[in-house]
């Protein structure tokens, strides 16, 4: 019998405290929140250092961490040695060839020459012989083949020297320069893609989590930091379809926080319907299944600096 009174007692004190609860809620219960952040690559490497520790606040341009991209590094170096060729191309094509390459064409022409003498004195020699009979028909031939590629040999030479002496043609000009504005294009990409071994805080922002660890890899488009603005706060507020009615964006809104019961004024900067699934901010089911839900997005207008505000703490419409 005592324990059946025991259970009944208990079940009353259940009861009365889920009642005093209930009239303790309110239905317009809501949420701080901050406008989230995240910070990724987009090239692969290894994490090589982290400058800032979970809960710091940072300003925007501040270094979070380096990266180390070693095909950035290789990259840079096929690029100088690119613009340093092309340069060479272009400075020979603009200003003619230099005293050396102009050597070198004279003694690749003299050589030219004097094959050619060789081939003039064996053809004169073998032609007089063939005259007389004294070689085949295929003999002559050849010599006087080889005479002939000899004369052209030395028409070519003498004509690159010629042509080198004059300066290269307008088109050629332009030819290597535009290969050298491709080099030096090619650079740029190569330095724009090395700013990737710094990751730079976007926003002043507090950072709430990071992903690795020094020395591990991070992949492209992979999150090393999440955090949230620093001075984007605004309250979240779940309206059931039946009060909804009550509220209009620009309408201006009291708030309260109920344990510090610091107030804070607020305009209501956007109504949108949340799905069925969607989080919901109140903190108990204040509202019918067949209902809609709508999302009130709150911020603030009053001056909130000196206020302490943690993401998802409670404030209440007054």
């Amino acid at each position: 019998m005592n324990t059946y009174k025991n259970i009944l007692l208990g079940s009353f004190a259940v009861l009365a405290l889920n009642s005093c609860q209930q009239e303790q809620l309110t239905p317009n219960r809501g949420k701080v929140k901050f406008e989230t952040i995240s910070v990724s690559n987009k090239l692969a490497g290894r994490v090589d250092k982290i400058f800032v520790e979970e809960g710091q606040k940072v300003k925007k341009g501040d270094t979070l961490a380096t990266i180390n991209i070693p095909e950035v590094q290789a990259k840079m170096l096929q690029a100088d040695g690119a613009i340093l060729s092309a340069q060479g191309q272009f400075n020979m094509a603009l200003n003619g060839a230099s005293i050396e390459q102009l050597n070198q064409i004279d003694g690749q022409l003299n050589a030219g020459k004097a094959q050619l003498n060789f081939a003039q004195e064996s053809f004169t020699r073998l032609e007089a012989m063939y005259k007389d009979s004294l070689i085949t028909q295929q003999q002559f031939d050849e010599v006087r083949m080889k005479l002939d590629m000899a004369k052209a040999q030395v028409a070519a030479l003498a004509a690159k020297r010629d042509e080198v002496k004059k300066g290269a043609r307008e088109e050629q000009i332009e030819q290597a320069k535009g290969q050298l504005d491709r080099a030096k294009g090619a650079r740029e990409e190569v330095a724009t893609a090395s700013l990737e071994q710094f990751l730079i805080a976007p926003a002043d922002m507090s950072v709430e989590t990071i992903s690795l660890d020094e020395g591990e890899l991070l992949t492209p488009g992979f999150t090393l930091f999440n955090g949230y603005k620093t001075n984007s706060i605004y309250f979240r507020f779940t309206i059931p379809e039946s009060r909804i009615y009550d509220f209009e964006v620009g309408q201006e809104l009291s708030l309260v926080n109920p344990y510090t019961e610091e107030e804070v004024v607020g305009k209501i900067a956007a109504i949108k319907q949340l799905a069925k699934y969607a989080d919901i901010t109140s903190t108990a089911p204040l509202y019918e299944l067949s209902e809609s839900i709508y999302e009130l997005k709150v911020v603030p207008t009053s001056n909130v600096q000196g206020q302490k505000f943690y993401i998802n703490a409670t404030f209440l419409i007054k």
